[in-house]
């Protein structure tokens, strides 16, 4: 499901698509560059660089391809070749080739990724999940405002750059400005969920919190997520089943922190390695001025303070 970005921008993504290879079967672009986030004006907004995820289907032409039509966006790996490039987008870290700085027609942070032939099926599912790993940290009530920053937090839970390289307020900046996205993505599947009531017009929810409920929420979550919370949960050399371990899991007054503990491991894993291969990727000098830039962004909101209450 696609979202409008807040200001007339396609014209220029376009700009910048056309300036790669064609051989792309998904691209969209993200970030504060292309959605409103609280505290940032127009202006600032306009000046940030654009992010964008590639979708290939084969990584080794695309690359080929982008040697020859962009040599000067690549690191030195560019000497490596097209198919040691994709070994390494895809072998080590979050599975993406990453470059930042990239000096193209507009301001723009590179990723290509593979694409899976079942991509947008598993975009949805993926929507799901952050449904449903969310609701499990949560409380039995509580508001759409409470749900939408959990599930903008997932992907920030236990990344080493929340404690050093990203502002503090990040989560908050991005929901507060962007609820109606939010409800636009989620919305029918808030209503859809039976371990759920959703009630949109007083921005409430009430969440099964039953050891029934929570079980088959559990059961719903992806399978590497599972696997995370059954070693956290299951002592060497017992080797039970999963299903056995998220029940016993669902009677736990303190499931929702085991999930946030599963979620933040998996986090905390990717985000080092993919950022140990970004220096790579992109290349020392790149790496150290996006960083550079990202600490100055993270100062500046340490300076501005917002606090979550401001939601409501």
């Amino acid at each position: 499901m696609s979202l409008p970005a807040l200001h007339n921008t396609g014209v220029l993504y376009r700009r910048i698509l056309a300036q790669f290879p064609q051989d792309i079967s998904v691209a969209f672009a993200y970030g504060s560059g292309v959605f409103q986030q609280h505290g940032i004006s127009q202006g600032q907004m306009e000046k940030n660089m654009l992010d964008f995820v590639f979708a290939v289907d084969d990584p080794v032409t695309w690359h080929t391809m982008n040697l020859l039509q962009n040599r000067k966006h690549y690191s030195i790996l560019k000497l490596l070749g097209p198919a040691m490039i994709s070994s390494i987008q895809s072998d080590y870290g979050a599975a993406v080739y990453y470059n930042t700085l990239v000096p193209v027609d507009g301001r723009v942070k590179m990723l290509a990724q593979n694409e899976n032939a079942k991509l947008r099926a598993a975009l949805v599912s993926n929507l799901k999940s952050a449904v449903t790993a969310s609701i499990l940290m949560l409380p039995e009530s509580c508001s759409e405002d409470d749900l939408f920053l959990q599930i903008a937090g997932l992907s920030y839970a236990g990344d080493f750059r929340m404690v050093i390289g990203e502002d503090k307020s990040k989560v908050a900046n991005i929901v507060k400005d962007n609820m109606q996205h939010f409800k636009t993505l989620y919305s029918n599947i808030l209503r859809d969920c039976p371990q759920l009531v959703y009630k949109p017009q007083q921005g409430k929810l009430e969440v099964d919190k039953s050891p029934e409920g929570q079980f088959v929420q559990l059961m719903a979550l992806p399978r590497t997520l599972q696997q995370r919370i059954t070693k956290l949960v299951d002592p060497p050399g017992k080797n039970r089943d999963v299903e056995e371990i998220l029940l016993q899991v669902a009677q736990d007054p303190e499931c929702g922190a085991v999930v946030q503990q599963g979620i933040s491991s998996i986090v905390k894993s990717s985000s080092i390695t993919q950022s140990i291969k970004g220096i790579a990727t992109a290349g020392l000098w790149k790496t150290t001025s996006y960083s550079s830039r990202k600490l100055m962004k993270m100062w500046r909101g340490s300076r501005r303070k917002p606090s979550v209450s401001q939601m409501s």
